[in-house]
């Protein structure tokens, strides 16, 4: 699996986003969901999504919420942040958050599409207790359930094929497109021969026919 960015970066990712989150939330008191909206259309967002240093690792999860705020034209208070014994919801959604960002390399806008982020706030019990790798098991079932199309078959839904031209067009059997697109074979392990020939048909790019999320059925 290809993550977001370089592992060395990730801890640093974590508590800024956390930071963030119990900031805005429990600091200046926005709800959780406009906070996380602010963030989603921000450029901040893709630039974490990137692993941009200067964001990941550069600024404090308290900068990193005031620069959020400025871009989406709030008022920016220089309040001082409160520092809680225990970790807040809020600062576990982040944390856990970045952590799956990274490990899927799916956008944040994508993962709140299948699951919001008001659904990862009440993972928070029991998931805050347990390692973060089963929180994202439960997330990964939580995609699968709500996005249960394989990039396969919606690239070609979006380029008007079915299967069987498709398969013509690509010089792949109509059986191993079914295959794919029922997750009975994972289109990750495919020969690079397979797919250069999938997305030369569809017009696409390789990789958006990688799947980044694994099947439920898939360890």
């Amino acid at each position: 699996m290809i993550h977001a960015y370089d592992k060395s970066y990730l801890s640093a990712a974590q508590k800024n986003l956390a930071r963030m989150l119990d900031y805005l939330v429990n600091d200046l008191h926005y709800p959780l969901e406009t906070a996380w909206q602010w963030f989603l259309i921000s450029k901040m967002a893709f630039r974490f999504e990137q692993g941009d240093c200067s964001v990941l690792v550069g600024l404090s999860g308290v900068e990193l919420a005031r620069a959020v705020l400025e871009q989406a034209g709030e008022v920016v208070p220089m309040q001082k942040p409160s520092y809680a014994y225990d970790r807040s919801p809020e600062y576990w959604t982040g944390w856990a958050l970045a952590y799956y960002q990274w490990l899927t390399s799916l956008c944040f806008a994508e993962i709140e599409q299948a699951v919001s982020i008001t659904k990862v706030r009440l993972l928070y019990t029991p998931y805050h207790e347990m390692d973060v790798r089963q929180f994202a098991d439960k997330m990964n079932e939580l995609y699968r359930v709500a996005k249960p199309e394989t990039n396969l078959k919606a690239m070609r839904t979006l380029a008007g094929l079915s299967q069987s031209e498709l398969a013509g067009q690509a010089d792949v059997s109509v059986r191993t497109i079914q295959q794919y697109e029922q997750r009975q074979k994972d289109i990750n392990k495919a020969q690079a021969e397979t797919l250069l020939r999938l997305a030369r048909a569809l017009n696409c790019d390789v990789e958006d026919l990688m799947e980044k999320v694994p099947p439920l059925n898939f360890k």
